[in-house]
């Protein structure tokens, strides 16, 4: 796990146990290491990723993911629902 790079300055914690179920973590920003390591990158985009370490201690990790040259990304599809079509749908109970 050598590869690992992590963000400098750039902090993920778990939530407080009072917090409501959807924030999925807090994030701490030291404004002056994590300025410092921006402006030595060379990239106009950086992606990071927050995980969890096998103890369970949250951290951020850049992500370093880039296509293959000339490959071309398909884009995604959207989700197929399971409910059938609306105009396959009987029910004689409905009043209308």
């Amino acid at each position: 796990m050598s590869d690992i790079e992590f963000i400098p300055g750039l902090i993920a914690k778990a939530p407080g146990d009072k917090a409501p179920e959807y924030v999925k973590c807090k994030l701490s920003i030291k404004r002056a290491e994590l300025l410092a390591w921006l402006e030595s990158q060379p990239d106009e985009w950086i992606n990071g990723e927050v995980k969890v370490s096998l103890n369970g201690k949250m951290y951020v990790q850049r992500d370093t993911w880039k296509p293959n040259q000339g490959e071309r990304q398909e884009p995604r599809k959207p989700a197929q629902s399971k409910a059938p079509p609306a105009d396959d749908f009987e029910d004689d109970s409905l009043p209308f």
